[in-house]
This record gives C-alpha cells, structure tokens and sequence, in this order.
C-alpha cells in the first residue's frame, strides 16, 4: 500500500506535558517518518482556559483518511479528551493536511481552515515543513507565515520528546532577545 504524507496539530492545556507526550508516543506506534515541529505555548483561542502547548508533525501513513481520523480520536479519548468530568482539553489532535487531498471529506474538511487562521498552527507547520505548498492556496508555509496577519501571541518553549529537544535553544533565545 502506499503512503501518504500528513500533517497533524497536536495541543493540550491540562498536563500539558504529559498529554502531548503521550500523544506523541502513540503517533510514533503506527506512523512512519515522524518529525516535530518546535513546541508552542500560546493564550486560548475560542475558549476559557489556562495557555496551551501546540505543535505540527508530519508524518507517512497507510492509513485511509477515516481510519486515520478514527485513530486519531482514540488516541484523543485514551487521553481524557472526552470524559465527561474534564476541565479542559487534555489532549487535541487535528489532521490538517492529508496528502493534497482538498474538499469534504465525511465531514472532515481539507486543508484545515487553523492552518491559515491560527498561528499556534501556521507558524509550527511552517518550521516543520517551509516549502511545502498549501493544496488549496499553492504558497509555501514558509510563505504564508511570512506574509501572516495573525493577531495572535505565541513563543516557542522548551520540550523534550524521548531525549530529543523539541524546540531548538536559538529559537527561544530569539525571542527573549
């Protein structure tokens, strides 16, 4: 079967940490060629809650859309994302580009319109993959953050993954300068 190239938004503000983590861990079970963006902390948007870490990875899989989509959510759900006591969003993954795939897809809208709208998403996804075109607009993500007009604050923090450092110290020292 062949593969195909996704890219995933992940975010968490309870346990942020731990929930992005553990995410991770379970993207790593079943995908090929995981990569990380630099990790992400930013204020909510469209909700009342504490700050959120965010970041994009991309990654190959063989799964078909909705089975991906279907995964996603158990990963989601083996998180708390769903239960009923919740206070907050532990753990958030969307898939915001599945291949070159553009349309509706069961309800499932590609490219995802937080890609041009949020910079918790654009700026991460831009870092990961710059040249990349965006299916339904055919600029680069490097591109699109460049020319952003985003009112959102975000600053890069440090993360570390399985003994890797997420987001680079160069990074963080350009923003503290």
């Amino acid at each position: 079967m062949s593969l195909t190239r996704i890219y995933l938004g992940l975010g968490s503000n309870i346990e942020r940490e731990k929930h992005l983590c553990a995410g991770l861990d379970a993207l790593s079970g079943f995908l090929k060629d995981v990569s990380c963006s630099p990790v992400f902390e930013s204020h909510p948007v469209g909700i009342k809650s504490g700050p959120f870490i965010n970041l994009v990875v991309s990654a190959l899989t063989d799964m078909p859309l909705n089975e991906l989509d279907r995964h996603l959510k158990l990963i989601e759900a083996d998180n708390g994302r769903y239960a009923p006591d919740r206070r907050g969003l532990p753990l958030d993954i969307d898939v915001l580009l599945y291949g070159e795939q553009v349309g509706n897809f069961d309800g499932l809208v590609l490219p995802r319109a937080e890609i041009v709208k949020n910079a918790f998403v654009l700026w991460p996804l831009s870092l990961v993959a710059p040249d990349l075109e965006h299916p339904g607009l055919g600029i680069s993500c490097h591109q699109l953050w460049a020319e952003a007009q985003i009112d959102q604050k975000l600053w890069p923090v440090p993360f570390t993954w399985r003994g890797e450092q997420l987001t680079p110290s160069e990074l963080i020292a350009e923003i503290k300068d």
